[in-house]
């Protein structure tokens, strides 16, 4: 597992990635449903980059993520969002 502290790192990592299993920026982007340019931002570390297109290509390189150190919660609160820090 890799630990990501910052969005050079999770662009590295995803970089890293990509470049493992043979895809160029195009091929990512197609598969991920996203710009290319999105990937290029990415990976080049991009901090306002949209968590929810950054979570459809980690799930296009077969990834996931996992939090830890966090406070586990109920299945519930997945369902629902949570409580949004009330």
């Amino acid at each position: 597992m890799t630990s990501i502290r910052s969005s050079q790192q999770l662009g590295g990592a995803l970089r890293t990635a990509r470049k493992q299993l043979g895809l160029t920026q195009p091929q990512l982007a197609l598969a991920a449903g996203v710009g290319v340019r999105f990937i290029v931002d990415l990976e080049a570390g991009k901090p306002t980059v949209r968590l929810e297109n950054v979570l459809l290509v980690i799930d296009a390189l077969g990834g996931e993520i996992q939090l830890s150190g966090l406070p586990t919660i109920a299945a519930d609160d997945q369902r629902e969002g949570g409580d949004h820090g009330a």
